[in-house]
C-alpha cells in the first residue's frame, strides 16, 4: 500500500475527487437545508433524511463514476503497456497496484460529498430541543460555508496559494447557494 501511496499521481488524485465531491455534497446540503425550511418543513428529523437521502446518492454516484472512470482509464493504460512491452501484465504487481490505487479513489471520491452533508446536517440533531428550524438552519450554512472554506484552505495551501483566499472563494460559493434558494419563487 505505501509503494501505491507513493506514487506521484495516486493521492493528488483522489484529493481532487474528495474535494471536488465533497464541495458538491455541501452545495448539496447548503441548498437542501434553506430549501427544507423555506418550504416549511416542520422539524429537524424530516431535513436530516432528506439530507441522507442526497449523501446515498451523491455518495454513491461518486463511487460509481469514479470506479467506473478508473477502471476504463486504468485498463486503457494497461494496454498501452502490454502493447509497448508485447506481454500480458495480468495478475501483475502493476495491475494490482493500478487496482488499489482505483479502489482509493473510489472511496475518496465518496467520502467528499458524505461528508460534504452530515456535517452541515449535523444542527438538525438539537432542532426542537436547543435549536429553532431558523437557528440550525442558519447554523447548518454556516458550518456548510466553513467546510467549504476547510477544502478552500487546503487546495490553497498546497498549491503555494494565499490559504485565506482560496479559503474566501471556496466559501463564497456556499454563500451565493444560500442566497439563491431564499430568493427561488415559491
Amino acid at each position: 500500500m505505501s509503494q501505491i501511496l507513493g506514487r506521484k499521481d495516486v493521492l493528488p488524485i483522489a484529493r481532487r475527487y474528495f474535494v471536488s465531491n465533497g464541495f458538491d455534497g455541501t452545495l448539496t446540503c447548503i441548498g437542501v437545508v434553506v430549501g427544507a425550511v423555506l418550504s416549511g418543513i416542520p422539524d429537524g428529523a424530516t431535513v436530516i433524511k432528506i439530507g441522507l437521502g442526497a449523501a446515498v446518492g451523491l455518495g454513491t454516484s461518486a463511487v460509481w463514476s469514479v470506479w467506473e472512470i478508473e477502471r476504463a482509464e486504468t485498463k486503457a493504460e494497461i494496454l498501452r503497456m502490454e502493447k509497448a512491452m508485447l506481454t500480458d501484465l495480468d495478475d501483475t504487481r502493476i495491475q494490482r497496484e493500478r487496482s488499489t490505487a482505483r479502489l482509493l479513489h473510489a472511496v475518496a471520491s465518496g467520502m467528499g460529498p458524505i461528508l460534504g452533508i452530515l456535517i452541515p446536517l449535523s444542527p438538525f440533531l438539537l432542532e426542537g430541543g436547543l435549536l429553532t428550524m431558523v437557528e440550525a438552519a442558519t447554523i447548518a450554512v454556516g458550518l456548510g460555508i466553513g467546510v467549504l472554506g476547510v477544502f478552500g484552505a487546503y487546495m490553497g495551501s498546497i498549491s503555494g496559494q494565499r490559504w485565506y483566499v482560496a479559503a474566501a472563494r471556496m466559501a463564497l460559493a456556499g454563500l451565493v447557494v444560500a442566497v439563491v434558494n431564499v430568493f427561488l419563487p415559491g
